[in-house]
């Protein structure tokens, strides 16, 4: 099965992380820095899954959720939104625009392997 996944985090530190305990669990992690280009990145590379950061540079991480699952031929990619926002209602408002699960930060390496698994095992 393909394992290939779109992290998008204008974090470099977080983009290191993610890719590094990512790829050593077998994982081919495409990164984007900004919004613009993690947009751009999703229509062309079709990943199965994106990490999501929802506060980026250039366009903002909702934004992207939703032109991912309005686009016909994206919409079945899955969406895992990360973010510090962890405030009450932030879950909902998430999940509303159209991710399909949530991971707060920081993240925690068991959590993000538990979740990434789960999409590629059970939602496939």
């Amino acid at each position: 099965m393909e394992k290939t996944l779109l992290y998008i985090e204008d974090n470099y530190h977080n983009r290191r992380l993610v890719q590094k305990v990512l790829s050593s669990q077998g994982y081919e992690v495409l990164l984007a820095e900004d919004g613009l280009a993690g947009w751009e990145m999703a229509q062309q590379q079709r990943p199965v899954l994106v990490l999501l950061d929802i506060s980026l540079p250039g366009m903002d991480g909702l934004e992207i959720v939703r032109r991912i699952k309005s686009d016909e031929s994206l919409r079945h990619i899955w969406v895992i939104a990360l973010t510090a926002s962890a405030m009450r209602g932030d879950r909902e408002r998430f999940m509303q625009a159209g991710c399909d699960d949530y991971l707060s930060k920081p993240l925690q390496v068991k959590e993000l392997l538990t979740k990434v698994n789960a999409f590629f095992g059970a939602n496939r």
